[in-house]
């Protein structure tokens, strides 16, 4: 009889096992709880996140309620006190590694002309309660935060660090590293002139807004071909520099533009790009408004709010895994050619993670087996009849 694997295992199909094996060797992940391997550790944290579980207790009831898919996942049951050593101990950088596998081949998924890839910057905190009394405060929240680069159009996020919710945005965004004819939007907490250059003179752009007390000086005033865009109105285009001595060591020809939003504010964006027109960067920073909605969705659907330990390692752990499913979801929804929302996609999935079915048909009732005919007799064969 041919075997039919379970939704849960094809959406672990894009993890190659080669690469992960070789990323637990790297970092040692199985250093410590050889019996409750890394691969193990990833199947159950994962399965957390789509089944919803948010206790230990609960988790583990969930996955070895299932004991007779182990075989075929190549796990084995667990134990709330081995999932939680291994929580403590084992490193967050497996699950980062095998983060950015999986990103990659989301990326490949949606690969386009270097030229008109456009990244977003953005962080978004993580409070944590009150037992996590180690977590650090940054004056409007105790606990971390996640800062993240994605691309909107491949719709592929990739975590930067999570760190204390005290560490500058800045900080983390320096490690970008630019690529040529890129265009990295972010706003003004990554406000850093070494890092600006950085980016110019690899030949990328960026689009933000300065801090209000950064001084400007008018070069030139830019004619505005086109003024009003999708939701805001372009007011003000022009060529500056900056006024004070300290940063006119920064050579970039930069330009300034004031927009009007459509509920009234007014913005000021600041950027190195001299060729596009004032509405295509205004429109460029308007989608920063999709990694927005990126932290909306990871935090109302993934399981980022209640934690499963409360030790900085578990913390980041289950992070981790909330993004290596969110990257399975959307590589499943390409590779299937899933028309309905991801939303809906994702409830799906909850409901029959270990059902034996065609994930491009899960919203369809199973197919019905057909009744075997029954035996008719034929036209000319003899009837008895008795008395």
């Amino acid at each position: 009889m041919r075997f039919t694997p379970s939704i849960f295992s094809k959406l672990l199909e894009p993890i190659d096992r080669r690469q992960f094996d070789k990323a637990v060797s790297r970092h040692g992940g199985n250093a410590y709880d050889k019996s409750f391997d890394s691969w193990d550790h990833l199947l159950v944290l994962v399965f957390a996140q789509f089944s919803a579980c948010d206790t230990l207790r609960g988790l583990e009831a969930g996955w070895n309620a299932n004991r007779h898919h182990h075989y075929h996942l190549a796990s084995g049951s667990v134990q709330r006190s081995t999932l939680s050593d291994a929580n403590k101990r084992r490193p967050p950088a497996v699950f980062c590694d095998t983060f950015a596998l999986i990103a990659g081949r989301l990326d490949r998924q949606a690969r386009r002309d270097g030229g008109a890839m456009v990244q977003l910057i953005d962080s978004t905190p993580i409070p944590l309660g009150k037992l996590c009394g180690w977590a650090k405060s940054n004056g409007r929240f105790r606990g971390m935060k996640l800062h993240m680069l994605y691309d909107p159009e491949a719709d592929s996020p990739r975590p930067l660090d999570i760190t204390d919710a005290n560490v500058n945005d800045a900080q983390i965004g320096r490690r970008v590293t630019p690529e040529a004819g890129a265009t990295y939007v972010f706003d003004k907490g990554y406000c850093h002139y070494g890092w600006w250059r950085a980016i110019d003179a690899a030949g990328a752009f960026f689009v933000t807004r300065p801090k209000s007390r950064m001084r400007l000086d008018l070069v030139t005033q830019r004619p505005l071909r086109e003024a009003v865009g999708e939701g805001f109105t372009i007011l003000d285009d022009a060529e500056v520099r900056f006024a004070s001595k300290g940063d006119s060591k920064l050579p970039i020809r930069l330009r300034r533009l004031r927009v009007q939003r459509q509920n009234g504010d007014v913005i000021t964006l600041l950027t190195n790009d001299m060729e596009r027109t004032a509405i295509e960067i205004a429109g460029l920073y308007k989608t920063r408004w999709h990694i927005e909605l990126l932290f909306r969705w990871i935090k109302q659907h993934l399981k980022i709010r209640k934690f499963l330990g409360n030790n900085d390692n578990a913390i980041r752990l289950q992070i981790l895994a909330a993004m290596i499913a969110y990257a399975l979801l959307r590589i499943a929804a390409r590779t299937y050619q899933i028309k309905m929302s991801i939303l809906r996609f994702t409830d799906l999935l909850t409901q029959c993670l270990f059902d034996r079915r065609n994930i491009a048909a899960i919203d369809q009732p199973p197919p019905r087996k057909p009744a075997k005919p029954k035996c008719r007799a034929a036209p000319n064969q003899l009837s008895f009849a008795y008395a």
